[in-house]
């Protein structure tokens, strides 16, 4: 069993900055990621990382947003800048775990940044 601990979230004006922080129990931590959901959208990918640090983002927070993790506190770090008003959303980590990549999620946070 696997807890996911999320902190970060907040109000932001447009085009400042926000850091996420989501620490994992447990052991077998694979990949990391965030994801965000708004209101009758459907939870969409934002950045995930494998435990060699191999990084992924969605198109539309390239360049913008960086995911890290330190696998020794089995901690994934979402910094985000540049914010936008259509970055609102609760945003969620995700960890695999074991060889059959069983999914946990955290609580979510939420994200509003303000135009």
């Amino acid at each position: 069993q696997v807890q996911l601990v999320e902190s970060g979230g907040g109000l932001v004006q447009a085009g400042g900055s926000l850091r996420l922080s989501c620490a994992a129990s447990g052991s077998g931590i694979g990949v990391m990621g965030w994801y965000r959901q708004v209101p009758g959208k459907q939870r969409e990918l934002v950045a995930s990382i494998t435990s060699r640090r191999r990084a992924n983002y969605a198109d539309s927070v390239r360049g913008r947003f960086t995911i890290s993790r330190d696998n020794a506190k089995n901690t994934v770090y979402l910094q985000m800048n540049s914010l936008k008003p259509e970055d609102t959303a609760v945003y969620y980590c995700n960890a695999e775990q074991g060889l059959l990549g069983f999914n946990y999620w955290g609580q979510g946070t939420q994200v509003t940044v303000s135009s």
